[in-house]
């Protein structure tokens, strides 16, 4: 059957037909400067460990990161985040090794900064779940997660860090009120200049698995995190959360997890118009990599799912495709 008439006079593939024409009028693009890189980090010496859940990824010892580093800064990566997997016997029911100068956290922190300088950032988690032997956020007394002790301890963390050269300290234990305490203990000592990035939307996820498999801290977890992470069915909640945040001094705000909360990163951007990260967490980046290693998803898929995230509002994407840029980009 041949349609016969007059055609609209605004046709909108007239935009599409050509790849200069594409990009030309392309409202969204990536590039290096849109991601932080997460490195896992471990104790010994010349050690790079894969992490069986997650595809290309591993653990480095301290002495072994100027690959991953060297890498990040080439493919002009603003900032790391840095996680530590730490010695079991080195865990207790306080989180104490999260307090100790010289802990992984303190060295890895010095050695970047001496060979690095400011070439690239630091950020710095701020919880205590790599360090407890019950694998949770904060400080635990018969099955219930304690807010204000926990705060205690998340201040001298912080400021630790802060002393050590960290750049952005970055809170994702979720208890109530850590923001404004930590602001207050950094600007009291000097570290007034010293950055805030708050998981202020953190949600309790299914998503985590793998993570916790390379902090090492998904064995030991005694239930799980719903009393203090938040709950997945709600949207005001996270505006509430960072709301106070933002008041209590945070500088930048996360939405935790990425793919699955889009529509939670577009609504904090645009309510608060503060800068925004995404973190393409474990359990997602697992998905998409094992679904192309089988066949079930093209290379490509990564690169759209990425753009997903800068498309809702966010301005920098935390995740572990971040160390595969120079062929991502491509």
């Amino acid at each position: 059957m041949i349609i016969t008439g007059k055609y609209p006079k605004l046709r909108m593939r007239r935009l599409r037909k050509e790849d200069w024409s594409r990009r030309l009028v392309r409202e969204n693009t990536l590039s290096g400067s849109d991601f932080v890189l997460p490195i896992f980090i471990t104790e010994g010496k010349n050690k790079k460990i894969q992490i069986k859940s997650m595809v290309g990824v591993y653990r480095y010892s301290i002495d072994n990161l100027s690959g991953i580093i060297d890498r990040a800064i080439k493919n002009k990566i603003p900032m790391i985040a840095l996680f530590p997997q730490i010695n079991k016997k080195l865990k207790d029911l306080y989180g104490s090794e999260a307090l100790n100068e010289d802990n992984l956290i303190s060295r890895a922190i010095v050695k970047i900064k001496k060979k690095y300088k400011n070439k690239i950032g630091i950020m710095c988690d701020v919880a205590l779940d790599p360090y407890t032997s019950h694998g949770h956020d904060g400080l635990l007394k018969k099955k219930e997660i304690l807010n204000d002790e926990t705060i205690k301890v998340l201040v001298k963390q912080s400021l630790l860090q802060a002393q050590m050269g960290c750049d952005i300290i970055a809170p994702s234990d979720m208890m109530d009120g850590r923001i404004g305490e930590i602001r207050k203990e950094l600007d009291k000592n000097g570290y007034e200049k010293v950055q805030i990035l708050s998981y202020a939307v953190k949600y309790s996820s299914s998503f985590y698995g793998p993570f916790r498999d390379a902090i090492g801290s998904k064995k030991s977890l005694k239930g799980d995190k719903k009393s203090y992470q938040m709950d997945y069915s709600n949207l005001n909640e996270a505006i509430r959360e960072v709301a106070i945040d933002i008041k209590e001094g945070a500088d930048m705000v996360m939405v935790k997890p990425g793919l699955p909360y889009l529509d939670i990163i577009k609504e904090v951007k645009d309510n608060f118009k503060i800068p925004v990260l995404a973190y393409q967490v474990s359990g997602e980046y697992s998905l998409i990599t094992n679904a192309i290693k089988n066949k079930i998803l093209k290379q490509e898929s990564v690169y759209e799912t990425l753009l997903s995230f800068k498309r809702a509002g966010a301005n920098a994407i935390v995740s572990y495709y971040a160390d595969f840029l120079d062929k991502i980009l491509k």
